[in-house]
């Protein structure tokens, strides 16, 4: 690849990750897809190459390791790799009790949404910084904003990244460095555990939306050209409305919702 500027993209094998590198190689970017499933991370590739002509780098390593930030950023050093744009994408999702999850599931919490993303940013930005331009995009999710029962370390840890990422965004404005914190409601992808079918109702009932279409509009917002360049963004009306709308909620009717959904705990 040389010297050219490519976008990386973590958790990029499937679901959200996947359908912004669809995009970004849409408009021109070369990728480093990075994900811990080596079958689909592969196919991924070759998909979008095919697809789009595009050059396609694979990485397949567990992110919810100590130093799976330091090791793609060694790799990248050694291979002469300049990273222009950076997706901070991977996670994982639960509706479980925080008092009932594994001590290893809640540390791959916090690798996941918070050190690997946060450490990612600091070495990958650092350099944008020192070539006076780059972009990041952190994915965030509506539910920083929703202490709902159930999800108390999902909505904790997106809510450090949507607060990090902001504040990360006036730091590197000055450097001429962009980035953008994408706070999604529910998305049509494999993160709930929920079957094709009950994902194609989620989208007609406009519950969910599907990853391409959020892909669009947020890789559009992190390239504008024109002011103003936002720090953050919620897609949908709807989601936003609902941030004030839960802050109203009374907590009685919180507890009956999450025993309505107490199947889906993992």
């Amino acid at each position: 690849m040389g010297n050219r500027s490519i976008a990386l993209v973590t958790g990029a094998s499937s679901g959200i990750g996947k359908a912004l590198c669809r995009e970004l190689a849409r408009r021109g970017w070369d990728l480093w897809l990075v994900s811990n499933e080596a079958g689909p991370l592969a196919e991924a590739a070759r998909e979008i190459s095919s697809e789009w002509g595009c050059q396609c780098r694979t990485t397949c390593i567990d992110l919810g390791q100590d130093d799976a930030a330091g090791q793609l950023f060694r790799e990248s050093e050694e291979q002469g790799l300049t990273v222009g744009l950076l997706v901070n994408d991977a996670g994982i999702f639960s509706f479980c009790d925080a008092t009932r999850t594994s001590g290893p599931r809640t540390s791959l919490f916090a690798h996941l949404h918070v050190l690997t993303p946060t450490r990612l940013c600091q070495l990958f930005g650092r350099k944008m910084q020192e070539r006076g331009e780059g972009y990041v995009l952190n994915l965030a999710s509506l539910a920083a904003w929703l202490p709902f029962p159930g999800i108390a370390l999902y909505a904790g840890t997106k809510a450090y990244l949507r607060v990090f990422s902001r504040a990360l965004a006036r730091e590197m404005q000055p450097y001429g460095v962009r980035v953008l914190c994408l706070c999604p409601g529910g998305i049509a992808t494999g993160l709930y555990g929920l079957s094709p079918r009950w994902l194609d109702i989620g989208v007609r009932l406009g519950i969910l939306m599907r990853p391409e279409r959020l892909a669009r509009k947020a890789v559009g917002r992190l390239l504008r050209r024109r002011w103003p360049r936002p720090v953050q963004y919620i897609p949908g009306w709807g989601n936003r409305l609902l941030i004030p709308l839960f802050a109203l909620m009374p907590a009685r009717l919180q507890l009956f919702m999450k025993r309505k959904l107490h199947r889906y705990e993992k």
